[in-house]
């Protein structure tokens, strides 16, 4: 076993800093070292002291490299650690290249989303990759590279220092499943290195990769079939869960650790606030299983944070972890790796849970799934959003359907069947994604205004079937807005942007219709975004209402606790946010018809009298409330004693 961080000898290796450097890093050693150990310990038992030293000197390197800058964030944030569970913060994703170009065109757009609100700016993968196909930047051909047609690091460190003076993060992806084919590590690998072949998984025969396969899921069926490929070159087979192209890491092996720890710590002092943990899920594997959550996985993070609070404690870790709720929560710590993983994670069910309230006009499934949905450990966050650049999977608990009298199966091929638009009635426009036969598994592609139905009406001249769909993209925001949690936007929402289907005339997209939701950013339909007789400014400007209303009312911070009513109208959703300053009581209606809530549903609430803050004015309780298609109340006391 390792010893404890007490028995590890390190001070010495301070000894190059200044005096004030000693003692701050040593301060934050102290606090964090028995993270690391303790991580170090589960994942790598029986190795000796010499790994610590190694974890330690390496972190003094890079402390010593932080620019004075980037050491002030760090200060600010210790004194507020809350900072991004704020009600105030608000996240954009986008692909540089489709937003703004390159990143130093992105400066130029800054305005805009200043204009929106953003605080928090996720740039989708845009370090250097193998050529086409590449899993849209997901296979990593250099880590320590931007992509050449985006910029530089340069480039990349200007752009992070012109955010932080807008109060704007930046959110870089670290792919930690896998690199391309290509990256010097696999070309050492295939070439025979010893060393770095003990960075993949790589197999003589087929005896344990079949032993292997008998518990593992395809994750691209259609075009990614099997979790092996052959690697002539040095007659192995190689561990290529997602593509042939993209080597899965054996994270068994420190070399793997301390290579991505470095990683970590030198894109956090080039200005990088939040690391997005691409298929975390992915990294542990164990015969027998299906390879996913395994318990290392955490205890990897685990000592990755720990390096991360001690050098640079202001930047975050956010897990993207698409898995079932009851596994969610072990990616932000539980157990003996309580509140010490990741610091936000993905809440891909309330993603699911509002794409199928919209479709079937009920929200008790939502309420059920939500009501049952783990509360994150303090100080750490769900990251929720409307849409985002993967397919729409159909994460229904079946015990959820059955609690509701649902069939789960059959509530599944109905959204599949709704949102690609074969449905009777639908008026949703996506694409099947990745038809699996043998579990009847079919995901969705398609932007979110083309599933709300914008496209059909759109298509159709049909102004009345426009306001419908333009009003559930805003409830449909609302809920991400209020839910609990950093809400992010998907690049294009804002300004109901339809699916593009251009993406078939390009060679490096068309075998993949998730392009279908990736569209360039159509500048010229964003200057329409104040003028409230265009779509884009309809939406726009609704969903700046409900962000600058959410950014004024405190109840909305993400660590308020939160409860979900039981409501007498199966399509309305009822949250209630109770906050020391008084509760919030948040309706949604998910019917595209007049819905009507008696008086009697309040009786049991704190006041008879509320004041909706989009713009309703007072409501007395007492006497029912009456909510329009798709409305949304925000509701606080209206009693001068409250």
């Amino acid at each position: 076993m390792l010893p404890t961080a007490s028995e590890v000898p390190w001070q010495d290796l301070l000894a190059s800093l200044p005096l004030g450097d000693q003692e701050t890093l040593s301060l934050r050693i102290e606090r964090y070292l028995a993270d690391l150990q303790a991580g170090l310990a589960e994942v790598y038992p029986g190795l000796d002291v010499s790994l610590t030293r190694r974890a330690v000197a390496l972190m003094v390197r890079h402390f010593a490299e932080r620019p004075d800058w980037l050491r002030r964030l760090d200060l600010r944030r210790l004194l507020r650690p809350d900072w991004f569970l704020r009600q105030d913060m608000l996240g954009y994703v986008c692909y540089t290249e489709r937003f703004a170009q390159t990143l130093s065109g992105l400066e130029g757009r800054l305005d805009y989303l200043t204009e929106l609100g953003v605080t928090y700016l996720h740039l989708m993968p845009l370090l250097a990759t193998r050529p086409a196909p590449n899993d849209g930047g997901y296979a990593v051909s250099d880590y320590r590279m931007v992509r050449p047609d985006l910029g530089t690091i340069e480039d990349l460190r200007n752009l992070a220092t012109r955010m932080h003076t807008r109060g704007i993060s930046l959110c870089l992806d670290l792919v930690l499943n896998h690199v391309a084919a290509e990256h010097p590590w696999a070309e050492a690998a295939r070439a025979g290195d010893p060393a770095k072949m003990q960075y993949f998984l790589m197999f003589g025969d087929r005896t344990l990769p079949d032993a292997y396969e008998q518990n593992l899921l395809e994750v691209f069926p259609d075009f990614a079939p099997g979790n092996f490929t052959w690697e002539p070159a040095c007659r192995r087979w190689v561990w290529t869960t997602f593509n042939r192209w993209q080597w899965d890491l054996n994270w068994a092996n420190p070399e793997v650790f301390f290579e991505f720890a470095d990683l970590i710590l030198f894109w956090a002092n080039q200005g990088v606030d939040v690391f997005r943990l691409d298929a975390i899920a992915f990294i542990w594997k164990r015969l027998g299983t299906d390879c996913q959550n395994q318990p290392e996985v955490h205890a990897l993070v685990q000592a990755l944070r720990a390096v991360a609070r001690i050098v640079c404690p202001a930047v975050l870790f956010k897990a993207e972890a698409i898995v079932a709720p009851e596994q969610l929560r072990n990616y932000l710590g539980s157990g003996r790796h309580h509140g010490r993983v990741s610091d936000l994670a993905y809440h891909n069910s309330l993603m699911v849970q509002i794409w199928s309230a919209l479709a079937s006009r009920d929200a008790r499934l939502l309420t059920q799934a939500m009501r049952r949905f783990p509360s994150p450990p303090h100080q750490t966050g769900w990251v929720t959003y409307l849409r985002c650049h993967d397919d729409i999977g159909w994460a229904i608990s079946d015990a959820d359907a059955q609690a509701v009298g649902l069939s789960g199966p059959a509530h599944r091929h109905f959204l599949s069947d709704y949102y690609s638009g074969v449905f009777p009635g639908s008026d949703a426009v996506g694409d099947v994604f990745q038809f699996n036969p043998r579990t009847g598994d079919r995901r969705i592609s398609g932007s979110a205004a083309s599933l709300a139905g914008l496209e059909v009406a759109l298509r159709n001249q049909d102004t009345s079937g426009a306001q419908l769909a333009i009003a559930r993209l805003l409830l449909g925001h609302a809920v991400i807005l209020g839910a609990g949690g950093l809400p992010v936007l998907y690049m294009g929402d804002e300004i109901a942007l339809l699916s593009d289907r251009d993406y078939l005339s390009d060679p490096e997209h068309a075998d993949d219709n998730r392009w279908l939701h990736r569209p360039r950013m159509d500048w010229q339909r964003a200057e329409l975004r104040s003028d409230l007789d265009q779509v884009p400014g309809m939406v726009f400007q609704g969903l700046r209402r409900l962000i600058a209303v959410r950014q004024r009312t405190e109840q909305f911070a993400a660590e308020t606790p939160s409860v979900w009513w039981d409501s007498p109208a199966p399509e309305l959703a009822i949250q209630e946010r109770l906050h020391p300053v008084g509760t919030l009581l948040a309706i949604y209606n998910f019917a595209d018809r007049p819905t009507w809530l008696p008086g009697s549903t309040f009786s049991g609430g704190p006041w008879p009298r509320a004041r909706d803050l989009l713009g309703q004015g007072l409501l007395d309780l007492r006497t029912g409330v009456a909510l329009a298609p798709y409305q949304v109340l925000w509701l606080v006391n209206a009693e001068p004693d409250g």
